[in-house]
């Protein structure tokens, strides 16, 4: 099975929700290149949100979703108009969906969580969701604690229902991995930074495009909340006060507002730019028509090469 069994779209890829960062014109050109787009809903009131999912209307006839950080203060009334615009399907983060479910069913919305172990998986599948996402520590933003390989196949070996990988994946090759492991298709965030579409400042698209392997940094391990983000003066002045054991009520005060700085303002040296470990793949600012069009050719050419592979 593949994810396009699952849901009506082209390619088994899904746009990862970046916070305050994917919005409708990202979601637009995804859904019409093929893949799954998806709002977040990061600084947005019920309103906001409302506006954009209308807007995805207005331009595309294809599937879209919404994904809900659930630990948001207006988490109930955001939730109420996705029920009411009855968007096609919902993914969630921080925390279980459990508390909407039964409202979800009712407006007719698919339910795919986040997860970050074996043991959430399985809680996901008692709850009767279509699928999961298994997230790891590559990824950009809010990181669990494993890695794609083994978090994936290991999901996919004790959970009985469709799982996403998600985490460290950037291109066709990384997708026919993800396949390997058992997953029905991938989330990826990381490569659409760079899309033109994206609506983030030049500058934080160049410090994606110009990452290599060893460009990301992870904050906040010591105080349970890991964060994964491109270095730069500001984090690394985290990581060296963190390591000095600083309260975290004097870390804080380094990163309130930096994500905004970032997203909104270009600020490259006190913003926290938020991107996964695979950046190093990211080459150019392109269309999101494009990007996924060369992923999909790629993953077509791996599998070529591998059907004449014998062990």
């Amino acid at each position: 099975m593949l994810l396009t069994e699952l849901i009506d779209i082209k390619y088994p890829i899904i746009q990862g929700g970046m916070q305050h960062i994917t919005r409708s014109p990202l979601v637009i050109a995804v859904a019409e290149a093929g893949g799954l787009g998806l709002l977040t809903t990061g600084a947005l009131d019920a309103e906001g949100l409302r506006k954009e999912i209308q807007a995805v209307r207005e331009n595309t006839d294809k599937v879209f979703g919404v994904n809900l950080n659930l630990l948001q203060p207006n988490i109930d009334e955001l939730v109420e108009v996705v029920c009411q615009e009855k968007v096609p399907l919902v993914t969630t983060g921080a925390g279980s969906p459990k508390k909407y479910y039964d409202q979800f069913l009712a407006a007719g919305i698919k339910v795919i969580p986040v997860v970050a172990s074996v043991k959430h998986a399985q809680k996901m599948k008692g709850l009767g969701v279509l699928a999961v996402i298994a997230e790891d520590q590559a990824a950009g933003g809010h990181i669990g604690a494993s890695s794609t390989m083994p978090l994936v196949r290991q999901i996919t070996e004790q959970v009985d229902i469709p799982v996403i990988a998600a985490g460290g994946i950037g291109d066709g090759r990384g997708l026919v991995a993800a396949l390997a492991l058992g997953a029905v298709g991938v989330q990826m965030g990381t490569v659409f930074l760079a899309a033109q579409e994206t609506p983030i400042p030049d500058s934080f698209k160049e410090a994606v495009v110009s990452a290599n392997d060893q460009a990301t940094t992870v904050t906040g391990r010591k105080g349970g909340h890991p964060v994964r983000a491109i270095n730069n003066e500001m984090l690394t002045q985290y990581l060296d006060l963190e390591m000095q054991n600083t309260p975290e009520e004097e870390l804080e005060k380094l990163t309130v507002g930096s994500l905004y700085r970032a997203v909104v303002e270009g600020d490259t040296k006190t913003g926290t730019m938020m991107s996964g470990e695979i950046a190093g793949l990211v080459k150019g600012v392109r269309p999101a028509k494009e990007i996924i069009e060369e992923i999909i050719q790629e993953a077509n050419d791996c599998l070529s090469q591998l059907s004449n592979v014998k062990l």
